[in-house]
């Protein structure tokens, strides 16, 4: 592990009507600083901060097939009032591709907790609060630690199912989707070829303006042979996190876990493009809410709703 590299910060570059402007285009800002953590196998995770250091510290991390880049619309929300700490899943965004064999929900639980103990190592021993989406969700729900880690954590469609009816439904979407992202297209002549794959698929058809592109630059990277681009996170790893997910996501029990924790899921009336929502009509031991016309993507849907809800969780469970 190396100490954070200090880099030059900009400001995000968006525009802020999105409802209106079709152009929209998203840049990243540089980081304030970045972090090299090696995991158990010696596979290394880069952990970027960006923000306000002086605010509340906030540690986000993504869905399986993505990249925490695509959650921009969101998290740049937040970016003047909180320090964000982001990374990518091992074998996802900014990190290298690795063992495919390592590439599975408990190796990504492990490299969950080496984060948070690499970020009080290297940053202090600040209050932080859990930003999760999806399986990235799953993982810190199946941490040994219960969230202990954390103030509090608010975690976007977690697939977690309890056993029964609903429980067979999760799984065979699980199956179906497994198989769908094994026959993913992992190779494109140049990024605008996703870009107009992406405005076909009704999956995609929430996003914010100015998203389908973000998307192509945050999952896409240039094939090393210079023929064109290929998908950062190779299709049989994804696939490889969907055949487990259901297994895992029975086991999580809301009422073991000790820090504060508000679920925000999908609309349950819509159908889902990855896992049914979340079913938790009888679990009385957390807090759950869910996004009307939202999919499981609703981050990059509704950033602006997402980020209010945020805010309202972390400001209700500081005077709680």
């Amino acid at each position: 592990m190396r100490n954070p590299v200090p880099t030059n910060g900009r400001a995000p570059t968006k525009d802020q009507d999105l409802a209106t402007d079709s152009d929209t285009v998203w840049e990243i800002p540089e980081p304030l600083s970045t972090l090299d953590v090696r995991m158990d196998d010696g596979t290394v995770i880069t952990l970027r901060q960006h923000g306000n250091p002086a605010g509340p510290r906030l540690v986000l991390s993504h869905g399986n097939g993505l990249a925490i880049d695509l959650y921009f619309p969101f998290w740049s929300l937040l970016l003047d009032d909180f320090e964000v700490m982001v990374y990518d899943l091992r074998n996802h965004g900014w990190n290298e591709v690795s063992a495919l064999e390592n590439h599975n929900v408990p190796t990504l639980v492990s490299d969950h907790d080496r984060i948070l103990e690499a970020i009080d190592e290297q940053y202090g021993k600040e209050p932080k609060i859990g930003v999760f989406h999806s399986v990235a969700a799953l993982t810190s729900l199946m941490s040994p630690t219960k969230g202990s880690g954390f103030a509090a954590r608010v975690l976007f469609d977690p697939p977690v199912c309890r056993p029964g009816a609903g429980h067979a439904e999760f799984e065979t979407a699980a199956k179906r989707l497994a198989a769908a992202a094994r026959r993913r297209t992992s190779r494109f002549r140049s990024m605008e070829q996703l870009v107009e794959v992406l405005g076909f698929v009704p999956t995609y058809e929430r996003f914010v303006p100015g998203t389908h592109d973000l998307f192509v630059r945050a999952t896409l990277r240039e094939s090393p042979d210079g023929q064109g681009y290929e998908l950062r996170c190779p299709p049989e790893y994804e696939a490889q996190i969907i055949d487990y997910a259901s297994i895992y996501g029975v086991l999580v029990d809301f009422g073991t876990h000790v820090s504060p924790t508000k679920v925000i899921g999908a609309d349950p009336t819509l159908d889902y493009s990855y896992l049914p929502t979340v079913d938790l009509s009888n679990i009385v031991t957390m807090d759950y809410d869910f996004l009307p016309d939202t999919t499981h993507f609703l981050q990059v849907e509704q950033p602006e709703q997402c980020a209010a809800a945020l805010r309202e969780f972390i400001e209700s469970s500081a005077h709680s």
